[in-house]
Order: structure tokens, then sequence, then C-alpha cells
């Protein structure tokens, strides 16, 4: 592996601040002590400018080159944890109960930190680098405040690039693939209300419960009789709430869960099929359906022209053919997808090793890819062509 050795000197500073965040984890938008902690760091590498609060709490660091004009690119990293107690021993573990880094936003974090010393320091490449640390990853939608606030008109950002670290894929190792790489992510609640009364005397009632069973099985069909077999959706309930005695059927039921798509027009399929499916169930039984959709993140796209760019800043590190592009998109979601469908961009995988899955709360970032995601992101840099 050819790592910068500027990057292998920086692996064990990096891995103090991703320690320190990893101990102090924050949720959502207040991430206020993370983004500070950032700034500071970012105001004592040199950069040339600095900027918080964009998108409520982000942090955004402009570093220009020296060697000419180029375009200007985007590298983001999130800083926000998740609402999980943690299950590990490590001397740095979460001194906040109830909240750990289960996602490794504070190993992304330091990586980005690490590039960022190092590119203040050389500036060895065209144009200018914008290093973008952002809030509210984890269910917040932080991407698209930030979007939403102007960050890629503000500094005039042309293409934008991301990394998630990956349990499972060896330690160091790249993936990538071009077009969609994470899902939709939608959210649907059906409130169902029928009539209640005595458990002896169904008659006299219409069972909200009986309905929701037959409910939550003819969404299914959403999946296996409606969408093409060659896409890919998945629905799942998650939650079916009702009723309080042993003796009495309960007026209403509410079933919930979420919709997750690779494609904008099986989703709106989904949507579509959901209401008809949900009211016309409903109504068969008696009983009358109340659906809030709710719209998640989009479809997190890479585009083909830098995911190239991507996958080539990669193999500079591990070598020519070693990046896989053909990996399997995932089911999970990711709100760097605002920002891919603001500019063009990619969102690349680093391999975790051996680790406890994502949103484990016996999962720790491995400290020693750390070297690896600083050469990536210096790499990227520094192959940006000069105008």
């Amino acid at each position: 592996m050819a790592l910068l050795n500027r990057a292998a000197e920086l692996q064990g500073e990096a891995s103090e601040w991703r320690r320190h965040l990893h101990a102090h984890p924050e949720l959502l938008f207040d991430v206020h002590e993370t983004a500070a902690f950032v700034a500071d760091k970012l105001r004592s590498f040199g950069c040339d400018e600095v900027v918080t609060g964009l998108g409520r709490t982000g942090v955004v660091g402009v570093i220009r080159g020296n060697r000419g004009e180029g375009e200007t690119i985007g590298m983001r990293a999130d800083m926000d944890a998740l609402p999980i107690t943690e299950a590990t021993d490590v001397p740095y573990k979460s001194s906040v109960a109830g909240k750990m880094h289960a996602c490794g936003h504070d190993g992304h974090t330091a990586m980005l930190l690490g590039a960022a010393k190092y590119l203040a320091e050389t500036r060895n490449f065209a144009g200018t680098v914008i290093v973008i640390f952002q809030p509210a990853e984890e269910g917040g939608g932080g991407g698209d405040e930030m979007v939403k606030d102007g960050l890629m008109e503000r500094f005039g950002i042309d293409r934008v690039y991301g990394m998630h670290n990956m349990p499972g894929v060896e330690a160091g190792a790249f993936a990538i693939k071009p077009g969609p790489l994470c899902a939709a992510t939608d959210e649907f609640t059906i409130t169902i209300t029928g009539k209640g009364g005595h458990a002896a005397m169904p008659h006299r009632s219409i069972d909200p419960i009986v309905t929701g069973a037959h409910l939550v099985t003819a969404l299914q069909s959403i999946a296996s009789r409606n969408a093409d077999p060659l896409g890919s959706i998945v629905v799942s309930v998650t939650k079916f709430q009702s009723g309080t005695a042993y003796n009495v059927i309960p007026e209403k039921a509410l079933i919930a869960g979420t919709v997750r798509t690779l494609d904008e027009d099986i989703r709106k399929l989904a949507e579509e099929r959901m209401h008809a499916i949900a009211h016309a169930t409903c109504e068969a039984h008696g009983a009358e359906a109340h659906l809030v959709w709710k719209r998640g993140y989009p479809v997190t796209v890479n585009h083909e022209a830098e995911t190239a760019v991507a996958t080539a800043a990669a193999e500079a590190i591990t070598g020519a053919g070693t990046v896989p592009t053909d990996i399997k998109a995932m089911m999970g979601g990711e709100d760097f997808s605002y920002m891919l469908n603001a500019r063009p961009g990619a969102m690349i995988l680093i391999g975790n090793g051996d680790s406890a899955g994502l949103h484990h709360p016996a999962y720790d970032f491995n400290d020693q890819i750390i070297s690896a995601g600083i050469s990536y992101w210096a790499k990227l840099a520094e192959t940006n062509p000069a105008r």
C-alpha cells in the first residue's frame, strides 16, 4: 500500500483526535463541542478561511493550492453520533450515557482533519479544496441543510466527494460503484380506525387489529407484485401498536415502517400503491385508513466521471486494479445524497476490517485505516487538474 509518508506520520495524532471525539459524542445538530474542536483544528492548520454555523452547526475550511487555477472540490465528513449505549471497554469509550459513535463519524472527521492539515502544509494541488464537516447525518438531513444554506454557491464547489467506512471489508481497502449506492429512505404511518367493543362480541365491532394484520401482509405485494422484479425495494413494517386489555377490541391500530428504494420511479410507485392498498384493505373490513408518507433521504447516486476520479485516487494508494467498481448497492440511507444532487461527485467506501457492524453497540472505528483515508483525500486533491 503506497501511503503518503506524511499521512503515516499523522496517523497517531489523528487517532488521538478520533478518540477524543469518540469519548464526547453529540447528536444531530447539537454538535457544538465537536464543531468547535474541528474549527479550532482547521484554524491551527492555517486554512485560508474557516466558516462555522453553516447548515446550523456545520464547519467549512478553505484551502487554496499553489499549482495554479483549477476546479474547487468539496470533501465531506459527518460529525454526529447515535443514540446508542456503548458496549465496549475501550479506554476512550463514550462518556455520555446513551450516546456513542457507532457509525464511525468520529473516524471520518479525523481522517478529513488529517487531510486538511496535510493539504494546508503542502498546498501541492491546483484550484481549491473545501473541507466540509456536516452535522446531523443520522436522520436529521444535515447535508440538505448545508446545501440549502448555500454551501455549493458560497464556496464555488464544482464537484463533491464523500467517504464512509465499511465493516467486513479489508482494513484500508477501497470499493465504489457508479450509479445508485445507497437507498432512498421513506417512512410511513398508517392509522386504522375501526369500532371498539367487547372481545366476546366481535360482530358488533370493526376490529382494527384484524384489519391491520391483513394490511401488513398486503403491503408486501408492493415488492412482490407491483415493482419490477429486477428493481430494488424493501417494505418493512416495524411498528404495530393497538389495544390495552385482553377483553377489549380497540378502536384504533397504528402501523408504521420504512420503504427503501434505489430508483425514483419505483419510489413513486411504492407511495402510490401504499395509499391504494391501505385504503382498499381498510374499506374491505369496514375500517378507515389515514396514511402519512414522509419522504426521507433521496437515493445516493455516484456520478460516472467522478467515480472514475475517486477510483484512480484510491488505486494510487492500493495499486492498479485493486478497487472494485461493481459492488452491490446498499439499502441503508446516506444524506450525502443531497450534496450529490447539487453537484457531480462520488462516495467511496473504505474497509474497517473485521469489526462489529455499523450502528452496533460494540462497533468501533479502526484507527489503523486513518492513514489510508488521509492519503485518499490527499491524492484526490493532488490529481485535481489545473486549468
